[in-house]
């Protein structure tokens, strides 16, 4: 049974993306393990995996590639995970409030600064250059507006990807949803940890996700 015909839809999807990234070497050994144990899973139509899975794996993760200032925003969402985990599943208001300094953090993290850089420096210079400035000064008005502008569209990327999945997430984990959750595009968020591992030095970072998620799913064994 390949990834595509998993159930439910946020692990199909989520696993259908691990197995893209998974360095060639090791995506058809983990392939075959999470076919094996989900045919074992109990179908409890829940997020208890979910919530191990974050709890013990993505938000660890992402908290070990933070700066130590910028790691406290993972320990209030943590906690809930672990809650919900428990079966003490926290309140929508509750998760939105935790969630928001999370995903804003992750979301600017995720942000492709060297690219939006690149390009707005690059056309700003051209600009210039059109309208009779010098070529040094041209360069130097391209790096000031690209500093200017790829700052700001980082913490508009960030506040918008806040603003939506925010409320969405909470509602998910509040009502312990799995169609909730998968209507959350929980591969694109994936997509942004990966990236922001990356960006911070981890060489395999898919790799430490997927085995997470094996883990997880295992808890979930009768």
């Amino acid at each position: 049974m390949p990834t595509t015909d998993i159930a439910p839809a946020w692990l199909r999807h989520v696993a259908t993306d691990l197995e893209l990234q998974l360095p060639t070497d090791v995506r058809d050994e983990w392939t075959a393990r999470l076919r094996d144990l989900f045919e074992e899973l109990p179908d409890t139509g829940g997020l208890f995996a979910v919530h191990v899975w974050q709890a013990e794996t993505v938000l660890p993760l992402l908290a070990e590639a933070a700066q130590e200032r910028e790691a406290a925003v993972f320990e209030a969402p943590g906690d809930l995970h672990r809650a919900a985990a428990r079966g003490r599943t926290p309140d929508q208001d509750t998760w939105r409030t935790a969630l928001t300094p999370m995903l804003l953090h992750l979301y600017d993290a995720a942000y492709d600064r060297a690219g939006a850089y690149s390009e707005a420096h690059a056309g700003a210079r051209d600009y210039a250059l059109a309208n009779g400035f010098p070529a040094a000064e041209a360069d130097g008005y391209g790096h000031d507006y690209a500093q200017l502008s790829s700052d700001a569209n980082a913490r508009a990327c960030a506040e918008a990807h806040a603003q939506a999945l925010g409320p969405a997430l909470a509602r998910a984990y509040a009502s312990d949803g799995c169609e909730a959750y998968a209507e959350t595009f929980p591969a694109a968020q994936l997509r942004a940890v990966v990236r922001v591992m990356t960006e911070r030095g981890d060489p395999v970072p898919a790799t430490r996700l997927a085995e997470g998620l094996i883990s997880a799913l295992a808890t979930s064994r009768p």
